[in-house]
């Protein structure tokens, strides 16, 4: 199986230890950006602001799950057409079984009130 080696673009920063992981583990670029955007879990990383998201993977008779961890960077005043973030995707792997829930990642009383007075 041939790396697709990704490419730092507006939105994502691949760091060299998460492509190193990703052949390891056969994950594609693709793969990992679903992770991010689209987890079906979310915990602060064991490193210093990051975030890990996870997704179910495999079968039921042998379930995993597949991680992403990655950090947010703040963009500069230098690209003014850019919103939002840039994400440092810091590693990624996959897990074999399904893991116990950790600390979920904080949010602020304010949110959280007004998430609870919308009304659907």
């Amino acid at each position: 199986m041939k790396l697709n080696i990704p490419k730092n673009d507006a939105k994502y920063h691949w760091t060299n230890h998460v492509i190193g992981k990703m052949a390891y583990y056969g994950l594609s670029a693709d793969r990992v950006k679903r992770v991010m955007r689209n987890p079906k879990r979310s915990e602060k990383g064991i490193a210093p602001d990051t975030i890990a998201v996870m997704q179910p993977a495999g079968t039921m008779q042998r379930p995993s799950e597949v991680w992403v961890m990655y950090a947010t960077k703040k963009r500069s005043a230098k690209d003014p057409k850019l919103i939002g973030p840039k994400k440092v995707i810091i590693t990624a792997w996959r897990y074999p079984g399904v893991s116990k829930v950790r600390e979920a990642i904080p949010i602020p009383n304010d949110i959280l009130e007004e998430l609870k007075s919308i009304k659907y």
